[in-house]
Protein backbone atom coordinates (compact mmCIF):
# COMPACT_ATOMS: atom_id res chain seq x y z
CA UNK A 1 0.00 0.00 0.00
CA UNK A 2 1.52 3.24 -1.10
CA UNK A 3 -0.11 6.30 0.88
CA UNK A 4 -0.08 9.28 -1.72
CA UNK A 5 -0.70 13.03 0.08
CA UNK A 6 -2.77 15.90 -1.72
CA UNK A 7 -2.42 19.20 -0.21
CA UNK A 8 -4.10 22.79 -1.38
CA UNK A 9 -3.54 26.11 -0.23
CA UNK A 10 -6.63 28.42 -1.43
CA UNK A 11 -4.24 31.31 -2.96
CA UNK A 12 -0.26 31.52 -4.10
CA UNK A 13 0.01 33.68 -1.14
CA UNK A 14 -0.76 30.87 1.16
CA UNK A 15 1.53 28.34 2.90
CA UNK A 16 1.52 24.86 2.13
CA UNK A 17 4.05 23.59 4.74
CA UNK A 18 1.75 22.62 7.62
CA UNK A 19 -0.09 20.33 5.46
CA UNK A 20 3.08 19.26 3.99
CA UNK A 21 4.93 18.27 7.44
CA UNK A 22 2.07 16.44 8.33
CA UNK A 23 1.75 14.49 5.15
CA UNK A 24 5.08 13.68 5.25
CA UNK A 25 4.91 12.68 9.45
CA UNK A 26 1.81 10.34 8.62
CA UNK A 27 4.22 8.52 6.12
CA UNK A 28 3.29 9.41 2.53
CA UNK A 29 5.55 8.52 0.10
CA UNK A 30 4.06 10.88 -2.83
CA UNK A 31 2.93 14.52 -2.19
CA UNK A 32 0.89 16.58 -4.98
CA UNK A 33 -0.47 19.93 -3.84
CA UNK A 34 -2.19 22.73 -5.66
CA UNK A 35 -2.10 26.23 -4.85
CA UNK A 36 -5.63 27.30 -5.97
CA UNK A 37 -9.39 27.45 -4.35
CA UNK A 38 -11.03 24.27 -4.11
CA UNK A 39 -13.88 25.77 -5.87
CA UNK A 40 -11.79 25.84 -8.84
CA UNK A 41 -13.27 22.86 -10.94
CA UNK A 42 -9.28 21.78 -12.52
CA UNK A 43 -7.14 20.92 -9.84
CA UNK A 44 -3.70 19.89 -11.38
CA UNK A 45 -2.28 17.94 -8.13
CA UNK A 46 -5.49 16.83 -7.19
CA UNK A 47 -5.94 14.82 -11.06
CA UNK A 48 -2.26 13.50 -10.66
CA UNK A 49 -2.92 12.21 -7.01
CA UNK A 50 -5.77 10.59 -8.72
CA UNK A 51 -4.09 9.07 -11.12
CA UNK A 52 -1.14 7.87 -9.48
CA UNK A 53 -2.98 6.12 -7.51
CA UNK A 54 -3.68 2.58 -7.27
CA UNK A 55 -5.73 -0.62 -5.88
CA UNK A 56 -4.33 -0.73 -2.34
CA UNK A 57 -2.97 2.59 -1.69
CA UNK A 58 -4.47 5.35 0.30
CA UNK A 59 -5.10 8.64 -0.50
CA UNK A 60 -4.80 11.06 2.67
CA UNK A 61 -4.98 14.97 3.05
CA UNK A 62 -4.77 17.09 5.85
CA UNK A 63 -8.44 18.02 6.47
CA UNK A 64 -11.61 17.29 4.37
CA UNK A 65 -12.01 20.45 3.12
CA UNK A 66 -8.42 20.51 1.40
CA UNK A 67 -10.02 17.35 -1.04
CA UNK A 68 -13.46 19.11 -2.41
CA UNK A 69 -15.29 22.17 -3.39
CA UNK A 70 -18.42 20.76 -1.37
CA UNK A 71 -19.96 17.82 -0.17
CA UNK A 72 -21.31 16.84 -3.50
CA UNK A 73 -17.47 16.61 -4.92
CA UNK A 74 -16.48 15.21 -1.84
CA UNK A 75 -18.65 12.34 -1.58
CA UNK A 76 -17.86 12.07 -5.82
CA UNK A 77 -14.28 11.86 -5.39
CA UNK A 78 -14.29 9.57 -2.54
CA UNK A 79 -17.24 7.16 -4.20
CA UNK A 80 -14.54 7.28 -7.43
CA UNK A 81 -12.04 5.86 -4.83
CA UNK A 82 -13.84 3.34 -3.42
CA UNK A 83 -14.75 1.64 -6.88
CA UNK A 84 -11.25 1.84 -7.75
CA UNK A 85 -10.44 -0.09 -4.34
CA UNK A 86 -8.59 3.14 -2.83
CA UNK A 87 -8.55 4.06 0.36
CA UNK A 88 -8.73 7.70 1.92
CA UNK A 89 -8.00 9.52 5.10
CA UNK A 90 -8.42 12.84 6.52
CA UNK A 91 -5.71 13.29 9.43
CA UNK A 92 -7.31 16.23 10.99
CA UNK A 93 -10.59 14.59 11.16
CA UNK A 94 -9.30 11.07 12.00
CA UNK A 95 -11.22 9.57 9.36
CA UNK A 96 -10.30 6.22 7.31
CA UNK A 97 -12.29 5.16 4.53
CA UNK A 98 -12.01 1.88 2.33
CA UNK A 99 -14.81 -0.40 0.46
CA UNK A 100 -15.22 -1.89 4.26
CA UNK A 101 -15.35 -0.07 6.73
CA UNK A 102 -19.37 0.86 6.87
CA UNK A 103 -18.43 3.50 9.88
CA UNK A 104 -15.86 5.63 8.27
CA UNK A 105 -18.46 6.00 5.14
CA UNK A 106 -21.11 7.16 7.88
CA UNK A 107 -18.32 9.74 9.56
CA UNK A 108 -17.33 10.66 6.29
CA UNK A 109 -20.45 11.79 5.25
CA UNK A 110 -20.69 13.74 8.59
CA UNK A 111 -17.64 15.39 8.66
CA UNK A 112 -18.32 16.15 5.07
CA UNK A 113 -21.66 18.01 5.83
CA UNK A 114 -19.67 19.83 9.02
CA UNK A 115 -17.50 21.23 6.38
CA UNK A 116 -19.69 22.41 3.84
CA UNK A 117 -21.73 24.38 6.44
CA UNK A 118 -18.64 26.23 7.47
CA UNK A 119 -17.43 26.90 4.43
CA UNK A 120 -21.32 28.60 3.70
CA UNK A 121 -20.81 30.40 7.03
CA UNK A 122 -17.13 31.47 6.50
CA UNK A 123 -18.85 32.88 2.86
CA UNK A 124 -22.13 34.35 4.77
CA UNK A 125 -19.57 36.36 7.63
CA UNK A 126 -17.34 37.91 4.50
CA UNK A 127 -20.75 39.08 2.48
CA UNK A 128 -22.16 40.26 6.28
CA UNK A 129 -18.51 42.19 6.43
CA UNK A 130 -18.78 43.24 3.08
CA UNK A 131 -22.18 44.89 3.40
CA UNK A 132 -21.04 46.01 7.04
CA UNK A 133 -18.40 48.35 5.13
CA UNK A 134 -20.34 49.72 2.22
CA UNK A 135 -22.51 50.95 4.56
CA UNK A 136 -19.47 53.44 6.47
CA UNK A 137 -18.70 54.28 2.76
CA UNK A 138 -15.59 51.80 2.10
CA UNK A 139 -16.07 50.38 -1.03
CA UNK A 140 -13.68 47.75 -1.05
CA UNK A 141 -11.58 46.85 -4.70
CA UNK A 142 -8.47 48.33 -6.34
CA UNK A 143 -7.61 51.67 -4.92
CA UNK A 144 -8.17 54.77 -7.90
CA UNK A 145 -4.81 55.27 -9.80
CA UNK A 146 -5.39 59.00 -10.17
CA UNK A 147 -6.34 61.52 -8.13
CA UNK A 148 -8.42 64.63 -8.67
CA UNK A 149 -5.91 66.87 -10.08
CA UNK A 150 -4.66 64.14 -12.62
CA UNK A 151 -7.98 64.37 -13.76
CA UNK A 152 -8.40 67.79 -13.53
CA UNK A 153 -5.39 67.92 -15.91
CA UNK A 154 -6.90 65.15 -18.34
CA UNK A 155 -10.09 67.62 -19.21
CA UNK A 156 -8.02 70.30 -19.46
CA UNK A 157 -5.99 68.68 -22.10
CA UNK A 158 -9.33 67.40 -23.75
CA UNK A 159 -11.80 70.34 -23.47
CA UNK A 160 -8.24 72.68 -25.51
CA UNK A 161 -8.68 69.78 -28.05
CA UNK A 162 -5.98 66.88 -27.04
CA UNK A 163 -6.96 63.59 -29.15
CA UNK A 164 -8.58 61.02 -26.19
CA UNK A 165 -6.05 58.74 -27.70
CA UNK A 166 -2.97 61.19 -26.42
CA UNK A 167 -3.62 61.76 -23.16
CA UNK A 168 -4.45 57.70 -22.65
CA UNK A 169 -0.85 57.59 -24.30
CA UNK A 170 0.29 60.53 -21.57
CA UNK A 171 -1.00 58.31 -18.51
CA UNK A 172 -0.24 55.36 -19.54
CA UNK A 173 -3.45 54.03 -19.76
CA UNK A 174 -6.35 52.49 -21.97
CA UNK A 175 -8.92 55.10 -23.93
CA UNK A 176 -11.34 53.24 -21.43
CA UNK A 177 -9.77 54.21 -18.33
CA UNK A 178 -10.35 58.02 -19.45
CA UNK A 179 -13.56 57.74 -20.77
CA UNK A 180 -14.27 56.42 -17.17
CA UNK A 181 -12.54 58.61 -15.03
CA UNK A 182 -14.26 61.44 -17.28
CA UNK A 183 -17.78 59.97 -16.24
CA UNK A 184 -17.11 59.15 -13.08
CA UNK A 185 -16.54 62.86 -12.67
CA UNK A 186 -19.24 64.17 -14.59
CA UNK A 187 -21.66 62.04 -12.08
CA UNK A 188 -19.74 64.27 -9.14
Amino acid sequence: MVLIGYARVSTGLQNLDLQMDALTHHGCEKILHDKLSGAKKQRPGLEQALQYAREGDMIVVWRLDRLGRNMQDLIQIVNNLNERGIGFHSLQENLTMNQKNATGQLMFHLFAAFAEFERNLIEERSMAGRIAARARGRLGGRPEKYGLKDIQMMKSLISLGTPIKDVAEKWGVSRTTIYRYLEKTNKS
